[in-house]
């Protein structure tokens, strides 16, 4: 085989490591393949000083990427499924998604093991609105203030005193060998994670049959199946960056259950449900699952989010 198959990815250490880990995963499967990756600089690691919601959402972490696969330059992509946009640019679509690893979120702190053990007023730095909300519900007293960059670039801000903890994805800091840095790792009906938490696509273009061939092999069908459900919720929704919406999905036999969630940024209103149903249905479940939100009105809080946005 001498084609030569290119990465696109973000240079941030955790992109890295998930553009390295597929890379291996396909030296496994074709030993005779060649791959290399080009790490490329995005928007959305470049400007640090304001929300992603403000400078157009968490799909600037893909435009180069996905631009460089359109153009030819590049043959795929590697994400964090949390980072990708319910919609895809023409042409491209996830080919495959690995095994996924703890979607957990985690509380990072130097001084403090839990979140219960955050002292009234403590500065917890996150820019996930998904998050923000949450933690205002469950404790309204803390200050939340935002904490954009990369892991490491959010672990320093920490341990430079500029919050009293941080939260990041537990997925994240066990890819970095950073696992024992999370003090506390928060249940899913406490903290429930962002749509795709802990999954890694493959992102290329729909017209590469061979390569879509070869990405075949990775597909993980649970991930594949859950993140179906999760991201169709989500797309039902039709919910932007401005938008605080979760999701996740557990396949247990043939049985996929779904629990989904709306909120307002500041904790104030928090819609939340859950759904069941076979798993060759997990398309349909998401969208019951919004359907079911929207009747609570998870549509006036999107819109008036949209409005204030």
């Amino acid at each position: 085989m001498a084609r030569v198959l290119r990465i696109a990815t973000r240079k941030s250490p955790l992109a890295l490591w998930q553009a390295e880990h597929v890379k291996a995963a396909l030296g496994e499967l074709y030993p005779e393949l060649k791959v290399q990756l080009m790490p490329m600089s995005t928007r959305g690691d470049e400007i640090l000083d304001r929300s992603l919601a403000a400078i157009g959402g968490k799909g600037l972490f893909l435009k180069e990427l996905e631009r460089a696969m359109l153009a030819g330059e590049a043959d795929l992509a590697v994400h964090s499924m949390k980072d990708v946009p319910a919609e895809l640019p023409e042409g491209l679509h996830i080919a495959a998604v690995l095994t996924r690893e703890d979607p957990r979120d985690a509380i990072v702190s130097n001084q403090f093991n839990s979140l219960d053990e955050l002292p009234q007023g403590a500065v917890l730095g996150t820019s996930s609105l998904r998050r923000q909300a949450q933690m205002q519900n469950l404790r309204p007293d803390l200050s939340i203030q935002p904490a954009r960059g990369n892991v490491g670039t959010r672990l320093q801000r920490l341990d430079e005193g500029n919050f009293t903890a941080i939260m990041l994805a537990y997925a994240g800091l066990k890819r970095l060998g950073l696992a024992d840095r999370a003090k506390q790792v928060l249940e899913i009906d406490v903290c429930l994670p962002a749509v795709g938490q802990g999954i890694v696509g493959i992102e290329c273009r729909r017209d590469d049959s061979e390569l879509n061939k070869l990405l075949a092999r990775l597909n993980n069908q649970v991930s594949d199946i859950c993140l179906r459900a999760e991201r169709a919720f989500a797309s039902a929704l039709q919910a932007s960056c401005h938008a605080p919406v979760a999701a996740h999905a557990v396949l247990e036999g043939t049985q996929l259950h779904l629990r989904g969630l709306v909120a307002m940024p500041d904790g104030s209103r928090i819609l939340k449900g859950d759904a069941s149903g076979e798993s060759g249905k997990a398309r349909e479940l998401g969208l019951a699952l919004a359907e079911e939100l929207i009747q609570q009105g998870a549509g006036d809080i999107l819109r008036s989010l949209e409005e204030t946005g």
